[in-house]
């Protein structure tokens, strides 16, 4: 195919459902099994065995996709020295897809870490096919290379497979330091890290999964740090967004993105979060299921992540060929889908609106920003503050306007996009949170200065965020959310600074060895309960 060189958003995200093959990703899965071991420190110089044969196939498959399209990708290794697994330099391996557009110097990263490992995070011998963790995101970095270097995109996109995430996320680190050192305009990061299984093991990093062996090939989970006014959560809702608008509707299959309140897993970690602290939005996918809890030093584990047993699938007729699979490619494929799509619309869209401001009125909102580009057309998501998704999105056409129709009596979280002539939005601005009042009702015309406002989300699973809404500043020496058990044992006592606006505190695992129920908890200043509600654990 020819590369194409304008852009249309309904074209690629039927080229990405139509394109995305089941089949080369099982093709790319079986060749990265053979390499034996991916670990950071295995062998560099055989042809056939360790990751240095590992990465240099994974630099001659984005090569390959290059010389198909007009050698339009820019292939290259990323060198960094860190003594790590015996081994004192490294590479990550990438593709550069350079921009066409005005914001060709703005870049938007999908990204997996090529490495694998066994019990020992540092075996170099040892048979670690990693393929779960994490040849299934790895296969789809290469396959979204292979489709998406077929069409031209206002701003760069980069396809990056890391090194030593397992002894640390250090291979995404030493790139998010590259970026943030040389003022790299990345707009936005898809980390993609245990993929493309949907079996749950005896084990699972809360918030867990149902059960040995439950399965699950529709859902997909994208953690992302923060909640109100994190530019993580906001890139996690306009890539559900993007694929519900855009690529669901051509899909037989429909997964199903579940965006998560914690930024990973409890205890756990992946390479979005090098970048999510130099300052980069940041996101990362991961299976609903997932077969273990990679802590293979527990006794009596016996799940497949973090070990040798992490393999593609069994013969189980011993002819030779596998022939059930652990790693489900048609699921995995679906997941690229959902990367591509946001990747495509995030590359291509418009410039994101400025200086957005709120302005409650009666009985709704103002909202008035800035766009020198005079788009003409805009988005704003609204959602109560209780939900970590967008309750609507309205389509507004003037730089101010105002939006009624909401239920009085809660705090609500407004940002806004552009949207260009083609109907693609522009990652959203930053978000703005107010409630507004209404001559029907009275007791909003009697807004205390502090209000201690329910948990979200409620019920929760891992992790809930405990909020508090000051409208005046308060003179105080200290304040804190205090959790107890319905029996009025204290369980968790969280300091919280009371400054004016929206004061968070995150409530999750490591406070607390949930056991489901009601709890409850209260805002308590300087020794006095202001307030108090209820929450529930429901896993």
């Amino acid at each position: 195919m020819s590369p194409r060189w304008s852009f249309d958003p309904a074209a690629i995200a039927a080229g990405l459902v139509s394109g995305i093959s089941a089949d080369s990703l099982h093709a790319y899965l079986l060749q990265m099994s053979a390499f034996g071991n991916r670990s950071s420190g295995a062998d560099t110089l055989s042809a056939t065995f360790g990751m240095g044969a590992a990465r240099r196939w994974a630099f001659q498959k984005f090569q390959s996709f290059s010389a198909q399209q007009e050698n339009r990708l820019l292939v290259s290794y990323f060198q960094f020295d860190l003594p790590i697994c015996g081994m004192g330099r490294h590479s990550n391996v990438m593709a550069v897809l350079p921009g066409q557009g005005a914001q060709y110097d703005e870049v938007v990263l999908v990204e997996a870490h090529l490495d694998s490992r066994c019990e020992d995070e540092c075996d170099p011998d040892c048979i670690a096919h990693g393929m779960e963790d994490n040849g299934s995101g790895s296969a789809l970095v290469l396959e979204l290379a292979r489709v998406m270097s077929n069409y031209s995109f206002n701003r760069t996109i980069v396809f990056l497979l890391t090194t030593a995430e397992e002894q640390g996320l250090l291979g995404a680190d030493a790139f998010a330091d590259y970026c943030d050192i040389n003022d790299i305009k990345l707009k936005a990061v898809l980390n993609n890290d245990i993929v493309g299984g949907i079996i749950c093991g005896a084990t699972a990093s809360p918030p867990g999964c149902p059960g040995l062996n439950a399965i699950d090939s529709i859902n997909v989970r994208l953690y992302s740090q923060g909640t109100t006014n994190s530019r993580n959560k906001q890139l996690a809702r306009f890539i559900k967004l993007e694929f519900q608008e855009m690529a669901a509707p051509l899909m037989p299959v429909k997964p199903v993105i579940n965006i998560l309140t914690p930024e990973d897993r409890t205890g756990r970690g992946g390479d979005h979060i090098p970048f999510r602290q130099k300052g980069f939005a940041a996101v990362r996918f991961t299976s609903a299921n997932e077969h273990g809890n990679g802590n293979p030093d527990t006794p009596d584990y016996h799940d497949r992540q973090h070990t040798m047993a992490d393999v593609l699938g069994l013969d189980t007729d011993n002819d030779g060929l596998l022939d059930s699979f652990f790693v489900d490619f048609n699921y995995l494929a679906r997941n690229g889908v959902i990367n591509g799509n946001a990747l495509g619309m995030a590359a291509a869209g418009p410039v994101t609106p400025t200086n957005f401001e709120l302005q409650a009125i009666d009985n709704g909102f103002q909202v008035s920003f800035e766009d020198v580009y005079n788009y003409g057309v805009y988005r704003v998501g609204v959602r109560t503050f209780s939900s970590h998704d967008w309750d609507t999105v309205y389509t507004i056409y003037n730089k101010t306007d105002s939006i009624y129709g909401l239920p009085p009596g809660v705090i609500y979280v407004l940002s806004v996009a552009s949207v260009d002539t083609d109907g693609v939005e522009s990652l959203f601005s930053i978000e703005k949170f107010d409630n507004f009042t209404t001559d029907t009702e009275e007791a909003l015309q009697e807004q205390k200065n502090i209000q201690l406002l329910q948990n979200h989300p409620n019920p929760f699973d891992e992790a809930t965020v405990i909020s508090v809404f000051v409208t005046q500043a308060i003179s105080h020496q200290e304040a804190s959310i205090v959790v107890y058990s319905m029996q009025g044992k204290e369980l968790a006592r969280l300091p919280i600074a009371l400054q004016p606006g929206l004061n968070e505190v995150l409530y999750d695992y490591n406070h607390h060895n949930y056991v489901p129920g009601t709890y409850a908890y209260s805002l308590v200043i300087d020794g006095k309960v202001i307030a108090t509600r209820q929450m529930v654990y429901a896993y």
